[in-house]
């Protein structure tokens, strides 16, 4: 495992692309989900996305304090309800603002054993998942802070 290094957004043109999806899931990938895993916690994160250690592959990792999710081709399938929270990015380092996120979520991926799975977040993991999953659409938590709470911090 290896801490990667983290893009910053206004110097690192990959956040803003699209992520393709993984195909076959090999040692590569294994690879960059412990790194990811690995980062995200020395960068004390709860989610990291493969853009952000400059990889377009369609990978995420999370861990709100509940243990590590690890996700391979994440889609939202379900959303419901509506949270308003301060949300930050370890891409944006050192600005916070408030973003209006579905308070639950379903989402089917892949582990990494390639087998389907469900997980449904409520709170910090349905906005987790939601921040997480919009990087990997080149989609930023700046693109959809409510006007006027974006500060530093």
């Amino acid at each position: 495992m290896a801490i990667r290094r983290i893009m910053i957004y206004g110097k690192d043109d990959v956040l803003r692309k699209k992520s393709r999806p993984v195909e076959k899931i090999d040692k590569r990938i294994l690879e960059l989900l412990d790194d990811m895993a690995e980062t995200m916690r020395h960068a004390d994160g709860v989610g990291l996305a493969a853009p952000q250690v400059g990889i377009l592959r369609r990978v995420v990792v999370i861990d709100v304090g509940e243990g590590l999710i690890e996700l391979i081709n994440p889609e939202i399938i379900e959303a419901s309800g509506q949270q308003q929270g301060a949300e930050g990015c370890l891409s944006i380092p050192g600005m916070r603002g408030e973003v209006i996120r579905p308070e639950k979520v379903k989402v089917k991926a892949l582990n990494r054993k390639g087998e389907p799975i469900e997980i449904t977040g409520t709170g910090l993991l349905a906005r987790a998942l939601c921040h997480e999953i919009d990087h990997l659409d080149g989609i930023l938590f700046i693109d959809k802070v409510i006007p006027g709470t974006l500060v530093e911090g």
